[in-house]
């Protein structure tokens, strides 16, 4: 392999790869049915506040730690607590960035089979229904099938391996600068084809009229939380992406792009399902179901449904797949690191492994599915596998690593890179303040309110 290989190609490359791993199933399902659960507008304002004051700081503070630390998450953080002189207490920031990633693509690799499955259907002109009714039987299915959902966890976890082992140039820059236009291309038509077939009119008021009085505490939560997910924060993605980004790249610039991209798509994804939600007269308010059950409903009962619902589903497999490497890429990083092991055998070992921990997650949908082992402890209560392992990451580590990479790159480490960002001086002190005491006192404030 090329002796830059552990680098980004150049910026395009680099923005296309994050924004990749960031663009997933949090902008075109997660955000799609929290928005419509969350009374639609203000809910989008609320989310896009979240990502201004909340997730591009910490996005930066990862990014910037990546590349002062260099290597893996746990290097990385290793390495600026020793030049810093730190209490080694904040190693476990990159222990908590290997972790998070491993059980994160483990139970999010099955979510990722769903769209295989489905854009398997759809290639096949089976997704579109004609009613609701018949939508929720085919996806319960699906989720009643052990072998079925296993079938479909292998097949993305061998892509995302498979990718992986070619590197990082090789592998994800490469797939990045091919899926990540394609993504885009078919998200634009399927918006414009829902704007001018569907109830447009309903849909941009839902979206951009914000009804305040539906926001309560747990709308800001959400949001929160959303934008934690969304930007892939907190999960060890970015601080990994980070060292292989070279010193000539304004971090700065970089990721105010990928946070523009990341949220543009997400309300693309918007303008892409609601119109047609709202035109077959569906509920907004679908919950996890609005893709898989409701869009199919819809894609049933207008023309040219078979196609579109073939490409809206084509489309969720990419977001996913994209995000999927990404998530596995921390921890093959810090096999080939840590455990001195060749790429290609680094990938397989931490594929495999995961793939394993996805097995318990996917069989919390049918056979094991009465089963909840963490039921004695508090907020876990009634949880089965899958929940469990998204409650834990999504709702707690997430939160947490934010709240101590905060906490570190702006008490410890600022100082390291201070005219290294591509910032303007004033708005590094503001960035700088932000993760000192905005970004902490707003997850603890989220954390109170839970």
């Amino acid at each position: 392999m090329a002796a830059d290989s552990k680098h980004w190609s150049s910026n395009l490359g680099f923005i296309l790869a994050t924004t990749g791993a960031a663009v997933g199933l949090g902008n075109l399902w997660r955000f799609s049915f929290l928005a419509g659960e969350n009374g639609g507008g203000a809910f989008v304002l609320i989310y896009i506040a979240c990502v201004l004051v909340i997730g591009m700081p910490i996005m930066l503070a990862e990014l910037a730690l990546g590349r002062s630390g260099g290597g893996s998450a746990t290097h990385a953080i290793k390495a600026l607590v020793n030049k810093t002189g730190a209490n080694r207490a904040w190693t476990l920031i990159g222990a908590l960035s290997i972790f998070i990633p491993f059980v994160g693509i483990a139970y999010y690799s099955v979510v990722g089979g769903w769209t295989v499955d489905y854009a398997t259907q759809g290639l096949a002109g089976r997704v579109a229904s004609i009613d609701g009714a018949t939508a929720a039987t085919r996806f319960d299915a699906m989720l009643a099938s052990p072998w079925r959902l296993l079938l479909a966890h292998s097949v993305f976890m061998i892509g995302v391996m498979l990718v992986l082992i070619r590197g990082v140039q090789g592998g994800i820059e490469a797939l990045s600068r091919l899926l990540m236009p394609a993504l885009f291309i078919m998200l634009t038509g399927l918006m414009f084809y829902a704007l001018t077939r569907g109830d447009a009119a309903q849909a941009l008021q839902f979206l951009f009229s914000p009804d305040w009085s539906a926001v309560t505490g747990k709308t800001i939560i959400l949001a929160a939380g959303q934008a934690f997910f969304s930007l892939a924060i907190g999960v060890g993605i970015m601080i990994t992406y980070g060292a292989y980004v070279p010193t000539t790249i304004s971090l700065g610039r970089s990721v105010a792009i990928i946070a523009l991209v990341d949220t543009t798509v997400a309300i693309m994804a918007g303008l892409a399902i609601f119109p047609l939600v709202f035109a077959q007269g569906l509920d907004p308010a679908g919950g996890p179901g609005l893709i898989f059950v409701t869009l199919p409903t819809a894609f049933g009962q207008m023309p040219g449904g078979v196609v579109v619902g073939a490409v809206f589903f084509i489309l969720l497999f990419f977001a996913a797949f994209t995000t999927g490497i990404g998530t596995l890429e921390p921890v093959v990083s810090w096999m080939e690191e840590r455990r001195k092991m060749t790429r290609t055998r680094g990938t397989l070992v931490a594929g495999i492994a995961a793939w394993f921990v996805g097995i318990a997650a996917l069989l919390s949908f049918n056979i094991w599915k009465d089963i909840h082992p963490l039921n004695a402890v508090p907020g876990f209560e009634g949880k089965a596998v899958f929940d469990a392992m998204d409650f834990a990451i999504a709702s707690v580590l997430l939160p947490f690593n934010g709240f101590l990479i905060a906490l570190f790159t702006g008490w410890v480490v600022a100082h390291l890179t201070r005219g290294k960002l591509g910032l303007a001086p004033v708005l590094e002190s503001i960035w700088i303040w932000t993760l000192r005491l905005v970004i902490p006192v707003a997850i603890i404030l989220i954390a109170v309110w839970k």
